[in-house]
């Protein structure tokens, strides 16, 4: 039986292992000062999921916040690059401690790990953090992760930990994330609007789903907004991982949005695509991109690989084994994938067919400029 409503994700059947993101604005107030008494009530949450026996890892914020407050930064540490890095580099070890000290109040160990997005890019790095958290919840620790910004770039940077967390869920082989927000899920129009409707469930992210996004955080401390939680939606779903928002704002929040029939947005996996495959479509740096004509997209959707013939422009400067984006005529991207040929060598080859490739490139051509096997559509 899958998870079919909010409240399945306090069920350790349905969602023995659980993913929550707490974003920086629930845990830190505007004057820099944690919000102590809500975040003892989510701790204790967190000990009650483990005592139904559920394991639980957390993508926690805040750092920056943190240590803005204590270094004297103005703009809550985000005025500049070199303030947010040194402010995380302060804040981090205020974040770990507030966790660590709170958990071990209910006998639970805490455990810190911050990544890049490099770290979860990168198969062997993701390989290598799945292995970490699988043994690290066999011990029985609380993992709190977050982006390691005291050395993280706009390169090498997720920017959010909404889709931190989705990824983290993935490496963890997750059931289910719950990223808190500062409003009760999603609605259909902006939530400022009259008449704006909340939805309770989502089956698949659209474009038209898209379009219902507010890019604005509400508080100003965070990084995230509706926009970054529906690509955590996305890349949840093609994991299998069910995917929660829901209002963090009130003491004991996964009881007020998990509770009976519960408030919030839950949206369901509309596919399960094997472990590498999810990894795959989950990336979020690409190093370029093929455009390809209807013909090719039509055979890509039919489960094909991409062959030199039916790609029409090549951009970006990429080598073999990079993530290439696919797109459409009209630009939309289509599929992601790992590419066999250097940006150079494709666009020497696009549009011609596999008989002229060894002249073309002076040697005996691959089977694909991406193979089936590493590609995955969107």
């Amino acid at each position: 039986m899958p998870i079919d409503r909010l409240a399945d994700l306090t069920s350790p059947k349905l969602a023995p292992r659980l993913v929550v993101k707490v974003g920086s604005s629930l845990l830190v107030g505007r004057d820099g000062a944690v919000r102590g008494t809500w975040l003892d009530s989510l701790v204790r949450e967190l000990a009650e999921a483990r005592g139904r026996g559920q394991e639980v890892i957390v993508v926690s914020s805040g750092a920056i916040a943190l240590g803005a407050a204590r270094l004297g930064l103005a703009k809550g540490g985000r005025g500049s690059l070199a303030d947010a890095q040194a402010a995380a580099a302060v804040g981090q070890i205020a974040l770990a401690s507030l966790w660590a000290e709170r958990l071990a109040a209910h006998g639970i160990a805490a455990a810190q790990l911050l990544v890049t997005i490099e770290d979860l890019e990168d198969r062997r790095r993701y390989l290598n953090a799945a292995a970490t958290l699988a043994r690290l919840l066999k011990a029985g620790a609380v993992p709190v992760i977050n982006e390691n910004d005291s050395v993280a770039t706009e390169e090498i940077r997720f920017g959010d930990n909404d889709r931190l967390a989705a990824r983290v869920a993935q490496a963890a082989a997750a059931d289910a994330v719950v990223l808190l927000s500062d409003v009760d899920g999603l609605y259909d129009r902006d939530p400022t609007v009259t008449g704006a409707q909340l939805l309770p469930r989502v089956e698949g992210v659209t474009a038209g789903i898209h379009a219902m996004a507010s890019k604005a955080s509400g508080s100003g401390l965070g990084s995230g907004g509706m926009t970054s939680k529906l690509q955590a939606a996305e890349i949840a779903e093609r994991a299998g991982i069910a995917l929660a928002i829901v209002n963090g704002t009130h003491e004991a929040p996964l009881a007020r949005a998990l509770a009976g029939e519960g408030i919030g947005t839950l949206f369901l996996p509309k596919r399960r695509d094997a472990a590498r495959k999810a990894w795959l479509g989950g990336r979020q740096r690409m190093r370029g991109s093929v455009t390809v004509d209807a013909g090719c997209a039509a055979a890509l959707g039919r489960g094909g690989s991409l062959l030199a013939t039916g790609i029409t422009a090549v951009e970006g400067d990429f080598a073999r084994g990079d993530p290439v984006a696919v797109r459409d005529g009209e630009g939309k991207p289509i599929a992601q994938g790992l590419v066999e040929y250097t940006a150079a060598e494709v666009a020497s080859i696009l549009g011609r067919r596999s008989d002229e490739l060894e002249a073309l490139l002076g040697y005996a051509p691959r089977a694909a400029v991406i193979h089936r096997d590493q590609l995955v559509l969107l």
